[in-house]
């Protein structure tokens, strides 16, 4: 990287992005982050069910075992979902930002012999891109010269489980509370609980399944710097452990370790509400450039 000192530009060469992405991508599927492990661990502990509780010990076995041997925590090694901060200041350099981001995803999948998922052509033919290119990207454009990317690989297990709600705005909190519930519930065992739950409200159709992305990133010990939001995530958390679906969907009273709720400005006719659900193997990692 370079900076300009004419016109107070920071460049950023295509080719530093491309090596850091294949980086994340093997990091991402190979360790999981320091506090999703102290979540789990501290489930293993408050959880009442003997199986749930077996299920906790094996999960963070596996854990250990992906460290130690540079295995994947999962098989499904998921659609790669990058996040960029692009700070407004910063130039990229020596080709386009999105080329970039999937040859890095092909290098770090291809060479990292990570399961490549995605198929062309999604309602025929199906063909399988064998480089699990093209990621799907979202780039927020930040004031200055930051240049920050998150690597999510997103299991389809609990892709598979994401619900959007566009309720009237009489609907209220009790209406969000019970479209999650019902969610997570109908959702059994497929997204490998206990999740992570990122819920959003607000904007509009597309930008409340946005929000609820973006929350399954925050991971887990971090509520919002709301006081109102966070206090509503902890009665979610509450009801969502109620629920007894537990471990794996085997019982118990973890069935999430977070819910994670992000808000935006809404039409007054409606309530859009979003979730997207994080498996156990809540893989994600992130590094500035």
């Amino acid at each position: 990287m370079t900076t300009n000192a004419t016109t107070q530009v920071r460049e950023v060469h295509v080719d530093e992005i491309a090596a850091k992405v294949a980086e994340l991508c093997q990091e991402a599927t190979h360790f999981l982050p320091e506090d999703v492990i102290g979540g789990l661990k501290r489930a293993k502990e408050s959880e009442q069910s003997p199986l749930g509780k077996q299920v906790l010990i094996e999960i963070l076995e596996n854990v250990e075992i992906a460290r130690k041997e540079m295995l994947p925590l999962c098989q499904d090694t998921g659609t790669t979902v990058v996040f960029v901060e692009l700070g407004q200041d910063v130039h990229i350099v020596g080709g386009a930002l999105m080329e970039a981001i999937n040859r890095g995803v092909g290098k770090g999948y291809t060479e990292g012999f990570l399961r490549a998922s995605i198929v062309e052509h999604p309602f025929s033919s199906r063909v399988n891109s064998k480089d699990n290119t093209p990621a799907v990207v979202h780039v927020d454009v930040v004031p200055g010269d930051t240049f920050r990317i998150k690597v999510l690989p997103k299991g389809g297990g609990c892709e598979n489980m994401s619900r959007l709600s566009i309720m009237l705005p009489s609907a209220g909190k009790d209406g969000i509370v019970e479209f999650v519930l019902r969610t997570i519930e109908e959702s059994g065992g497929n997204p490998c609980p206990p999740l992570i739950v990122g819920v959003g409200v607000g904007g509009t159709s597309e930008y409340a399944m946005y929000l609820a992305k973006k929350g399954v990133t925050r991971g887990v010990d971090r509520p919002s710097e709301d006081p109102e939001t966070a206090a509503f995530e902890r009665e979610l958390l509450e009801k969502v452990n109620a629920l007894g679906v537990g471990p794996q969907a085997v019982g118990g009273v973890n069935t999430a370790l977070a819910v994670n709720i992000e808000t935006y400005p809404t039409h007054i006719t409606a309530l859009p509400v979003g979730v997207n659900l994080q498996c156990h193997s809540a893989r994600i990692k992130e590094a500035e450039l």
